[in-house]
């Protein structure tokens, strides 16, 4: 999924508890139907031969299945149908809908299947509350800097950036060969600037957030640095200020097309990037930070949640159980090239990927709206709003920092 796409922002599903009475679809049903309902936000194409797969190890059990695209499509039907009590046995948890999910009383708690310890720490952490884990998360996604290796090489390209000042001479290289640098998105929070507070959250040993949320920080004292290091891609002419009006799909275009060099995006691009223009030579780089350390940008992809309420709950149980395994990872990995991160599975990644897979896959990676404890839909719009104002130039970095402490105090 794309960076916008985890950005999303959704209302909170919270308000379709009130409408969940003592009565669910599934509630008193006795079971045993073998016939395990779910929705997707995968494609019928995509999820079909790990359906199939399944019904191939489970003799005797079916998968009846319907489909909503990410990201605000899927948690509006998936709202609806827990309102209505109708919701299917097994369905997705996000980043976007986890806290009302979990909160809720929406989903079983996984904590005690055998199986549990076969999903990443990271994974686990990201779908648990209170000490329950209640989705299994197969994969996770990283962003970086995708380059176009034949670009660069006509500026003597050799090795990736050591440092951030590294690559800004890079792409001012570039520029004096005439080949556009950089571009990002600007509709959400980009990959180079995500990573750079990344750093920042790493060096607060992974507890930036929540010590911001808890008052003992603020976006001031810790996003400064980074904004304003990342804002010297406009300050030093490396990226054009139009970016502001860029969706994500408009600058993958222009990277497809040969008209830039290298681009902010993440691991879920590729395919895409590879079937449009095959003939591109392709390597994602982690972006380096001011002092040479790098990092990568990213977040726990979706995971699967079994319906407290499942009309079939041992059908359910066993679907999900099937989705971690080693076979069913396996057929979902060839049909989506993900980085997956289970235990007993190790995917055979495209080359591109090779500098990003082992940091994904240990859960080295940071992407500001997942980790955002509470109001993470309010924050990004705001956030949002405030990057296009700095990368306008209209505002400065301080006050991009200062603008998410306002946001917060007003929102909590």
């Amino acid at each position: 999924m794309n960076m916008k796409r985890t950005l999303i922002a959704v209302s909170a599903i919270a308000a379709a508890a009130l409408a969940l009475t003592g009565c669910s679809a599934g509630s008193g049903a006795s079971g045993g139907s073998k016939t395990v309902t779910f929705l997707s936000w995968d494609t019928e194409q995509t999820m079909k031969p790990v359906f199939t797969e399944f019904e191939k190890e489970n003799p005797g059990y079916t998968v009846k299945a319907s489909y909503a695209p990410p990201v605000p499509q899927y948690i509006q039907k998936l709202q609806t149908l827990l309102g209505s009590g109708t919701a299917p046995d097994v369905f997705i948890i996000t980043a976007e809908n986890k806290a009302q999910i979990m909160s809720g009383g929406f989903a079983k708690d996984l904590s005690s299947e055998s199986w549990i310890s076969n999903i990443s720490p990271t994974a686990k952490a990201t779908y648990t509350q209170n000490g329950k884990v209640y989705g299994a998360a197969t994969a996770s996604w990283g962003g970086g800097i995708l380059i176009n290796k034949d670009l660069l090489a006509k500026v003597g390209y050799t090795g990736a950036p050591k440092t951030w000042q590294d690559f800004l001479d890079l792409g001012k290289k570039l520029k004096a060969a005439g080949i556009t640098p950089f571009y990002e998105a600007g509709d959400g929070i980009p990959v180079s600037l995500a990573a750079l507070v990344g750093l920042e959250n790493q060096s607060l040993g992974g507890t930036m957030d929540q010590q911001i949320w808890a008052g003992k920080t603020t976006f001031q004292k810790t996003w400064t640095d980074a904004i304003s290091t990342w804002n010297q891609l406009f300050t030093q002419g490396v990226e054009p200020r139009t970016v502001a009006g860029l969706t994500g799909d408009q600058v993958t275009q222009q990277f497809e097309q040969g008209k830039v060099a290298m681009i902010g995006t993440g691991s879920w691009a590729l395919g895409s990037i590879q079937q449009a223009a095959p003939s591109l030579k392709l390597q994602y780089l982690a972006v380096p930070g001011a002092d040479g350390q790098a990092y990568w940008c990213g977040a726990v992809s979706p995971g699967y949640a079994i319906n407290a309420k499942a009309k079939d709950p041992e059908a359910a149980e066993k679907f999900v159980q099937f989705l971690q395994s080693k076979q069913g990872v396996e057929v979902y990995q060839k049909q989506t090239q993900s980085i997956t991160t289970t235990k007993d599975f190790t995917p055979t990644l495209d080359p591109s990927l090779s500098d990003m897979s082992d940091a994904v896959r240990a859960g080295k990676f940071y992407l500001p709206a997942v980790n955002w404890p509470t109001h993470s839909d309010q924050m990004s719009t705001e956030a949002t709003a405030l990057l296009q104002q700095t990368i306008s130039g209209s505002i400065t970095p301080e006050q991009f920092a200062k603008g998410l402490d306002a946001k917060l105090d007003s929102v909590k």
